[in-house]
């Protein structure tokens, strides 16, 4: 299909299809994925696109060993008071006063994650645990890093949010699923250390990719969404 084609409905269904059963996962499979496989869906994500094609996005992709390292060092520091304290954020991702209808989205989903895991409010050490899985990319066999010049503004942002997205649908179109992750930027100073990133790149987020575990009681979340009717408004005249 070149790009002045009209999709056929079988085509139309499959990208619906990619995007609808988009999932962020929480458990995976040991199961390799194949090199050639994660360039597949990096050549695919490559066309998002960004303001006057500046295409900001750079992608760092940890497996076997060097996955082991990065993860083990992340985990370590997590589980460390004086680390965990040490490490702060490069940039907020959450607002610093929230609001409703956002903060009831935000609970809802953590409380009923740890519903299904049977944890309950007051149980500490296991929520604790449950984070820390971040940092070991949900066991994934592939983890991703992005980063973004420090030079560039928020509009390149955005553009690397289409890019993330891209890549998530991709790796979805291919059987695989994928778990985006901004808890890896509290530990940005390790990893910019373990990945050897020059001082002018500024990490964006972690992504886990992989195949989904069906027997994870967690991999069963499926977040609501707000219906159209709620967040649009059709103006016409």
């Amino acid at each position: 299909m070149n790009r002045f084609d009209t999709p056929t409905p079988e085509q139309t269904a499959a990208v619906d299809a990619a995007i609808k059963t988009r999932h962020s996962l929480r458990a995976f499979l040991p199961t390799p994925v194949p090199r050639e496989t994660v360039e597949d869906i990096l050549e695919v994500a490559r066309w998002a696109p960004s303001g006057t094609n500046t295409q900001p996005w750079q992608v760092h992709v940890l497996t076997g060993e060097a996955l082991k390292r990065v993860t083990g060092r992340i985990h370590a520091a997590y589980l460390d008071p004086e680390q965990n304290a040490a490490n702060k954020e490069e940039y907020a991702y959450y607002p610093n006063e929230w609001r409703s209808p956002y903060i009831d989205r935000r609970r809802k989903v953590g409380w009923d994650l740890y519903g299904l895991l049977g944890i309950a409010k007051t149980d500490k050490a296991r929520m604790q645990h449950q984070h820390g899985r971040n940092f070991v990319f949900f066991d994934a066999p592939v983890g991703l890093f992005f980063t973004i010049d420090r030079v560039m503004q928020q509009g390149s942002w955005l553009d690397y949010g289409m890019f993330l997205q891209n890549v998530m649908i991709a790796a979805r179109a291919r059987g695989l699923h994928t778990c985006p992750q901004a808890a890896f930027t509290q530990f940005h100073r390790v990893i910019a250390e373990e990945l050897q990133l020059g001082e002018e790149q500024m990490l964006v987020c972690g992504m886990s990719l992989g195949f989904a575990d069906p027997a994870a009681v967690e991999n069963g979340l499926v977040t609501e969404r707000a219906p159209v009717a709620e967040f649009t408004r059709f103006i016409d005249a």
